[in-house]
């Protein structure tokens, strides 16, 4: 599957465990994420994202949002939609 490079990981926060991101790209609730890195190789699906403590359903290039992950990211991790 074709994967777009939209964002990186620039923090992670263990409690929430929530990934700060730098988008690059358009990226909406419900898309297929596809996050990578030297240690980290994780796909999951978005089901909630927030910009500044407040959910959005979509973000764009330039946004800085909050996703809750499963596992631990690290900062400078890629972010690609894996499209369907």
């Amino acid at each position: 599957m074709p994967e777009e490079e939209v964002g990186k990981v620039s923090d992670f926060f263990a409690r929430p465990v929530v990934a700060g991101i730098e988008l690059t790209g358009t990226v909406k609730v419900g898309d297929k994420i596809h996050i990578k890195g030297h240690t980290t190789d994780m796909e999951m699906t978005v089901d909630s994202m927030q910009i500044d403590n407040v959910d959005v359903a979509e973000a764009r290039a330039g946004d800085s949002v909050g996703i809750k992950v499963a596992d631990r990211v690290r900062r400078g991790d890629a972010i690609y939609r894996v499209a369907d």
